[in-house]
């Protein structure tokens, strides 16, 4: 792992196409290895999420190739190597699981990121129809210590359908629910990161399969 640090610290200090095709090979070798450990991650944590029993690392993989057609960013490269751990691998609409490895951040997530505005209508809903269920899961102890706080765009206000003081308001006028644990690179290069990865976002198997099932009602 402190190999693929130092190859995206290079990377960041060096994003050019010249660079990167003078260390292509070190790159596939770099890929192929976090490849593999995404797979024992995987693998770890199909022990309490079956649904990723039978999902590939590479289906999980995001290139590391930026699309720059819409940026003002014109570095061809993500200085990044990140996967999102679904059943269905990097293309998921619904909650699932990323990890990110970053030159500049580390961390690992987990909830639904930008659903649709139908799909964000039914998770209101259902977190305010059911909001005693639903406390009673984000808001233990070793996930509010673990996983502090929700990541992602948040509404100034209350949303269309609902009272500015509504007694769920902080939910209501969250656009995604995402958890995020930011982490340093240290804790990546530790031997047992794979286990504690597993063992963290395990925490937040409950708020996803309620996700999930507010989303398929």
């Amino acid at each position: 792992m402190k190999e693929i640090f130092s190859f995206l610290d290079r990377l960041a200090a060096n994003n050019n196409r010249e660079w990167f095709a003078a260390n292509k090979a070190e790159y596939d070798r770099l890929r192929d290895m976090w490849t593999e450990k995404l797979q024992e991650l995987l693998d770890a944590m199909a022990l309490y999420d079956g649904s990723l029993a039978h999902v590939s690392a590479k289906d999980c993989l995001y290139r590391i190739y930026r699309d720059t057609r819409f940026s003002n960013d014109k570095t061809p490269y993500k200085t990044h190597f990140a996967a999102l751990l679904s059943p269905t691998g990097r293309h998921c609409d619904r909650a699932c699981y990323y990890i990110h490895l970053g030159a500049d951040e580390c961390a690992i997530y987990s909830g639904v990121w930008c659903p649709e505005p139908r799909v964000l209508k039914k998770l209101r809903k259902a977190i305010v129809d059911n909001i005693e269920e639903f406390r009673s899961i984000v808001e233990t102890p070793e996930i509010e210590a673990t996983f502090p706080g929700w990541w992602g765009r948040k509404l100034k206000t209350a949303p269309k359908g609902y009272d500015r003081d509504h007694p769920d308001i902080e939910y209501l006028r969250l656009t995604e629910y995402g958890k995020c644990c930011e982490l340093d690179r240290e804790f990546f290069e530790r031997p047992d990161w794979i286990a504690e990865t597993a063992r963290r976002l395990a925490l937040l198997k409950p708020m996803n399969d309620f996700l999930n099932y507010s989303i398929d009602e």
